[in-house]
């Protein structure tokens, strides 16, 4: 039994330790905003936070989270409220297919967390997610909508 947090709530899944989180999220708690990619960590969909960090959950054994905080794309929200990296997506129209962008998301949204105002270099080496669709530029565009949003509001 591995005993943690799940955007927010107190969790235990009964996997073996082995499982790769990608697949105890999905399939113990029915989260399917997780998308399987490639299943090597390469293409970024499966990313969820882990104690605020963005990681590729396929790639993380499910012992490997026990007695931490893990948020989904499900949690990312408030009830009331979509985060603002959600909001930024559809006002600037980023996804096409979509099947990306929910680990683009979480990426995106642990870089703004632990880097406010990241410069296009930054953003290239923290969102090394791919995007079969090629929405790179408006996914750019959004980021930078949203630190100039963050400048007005705090200042």
């Amino acid at each position: 039994m591995i005993e943690f947090t799940l955007n927010g709530q107190p969790t235990r899944f009964d996997v073996a330790p082995e499982t790769p989180l990608l697949w105890a999220i999905r399939e113990q708690a029915g989260l399917t905003g997780t998308k399987f990619g490639c299943g090597i960590g390469a293409c970024g969909a499966c990313t969820v936070h882990i104690d605020g960090v963005a990681v590729r959950s396929c790639l993380v054994p499910s012992a490997g989270i026990a007695g931490r905080s893990v948020t989904t794309i499900e949690g990312l929200a408030s009830a009331t409220q979509l985060h603002a990296v959600q909001t930024a997506w559809i006002e600037h129209q980023v996804p096409q297919c979509g099947y990306c962008q929910s680990g683009m998301i979480m990426a995106v949204a642990a870089l703004l967390e632990s880097n406010p105002e990241p410069s296009d270099a930054e953003i290239d080496a923290s969102v090394t997610n791919i995007c079969r669709c090629g929405t790179y530029e408006r996914i750019r565009t959004a980021i930078h909508a949203l630190v100039e949003t963050a400048k007005v509001s705090h200042g």
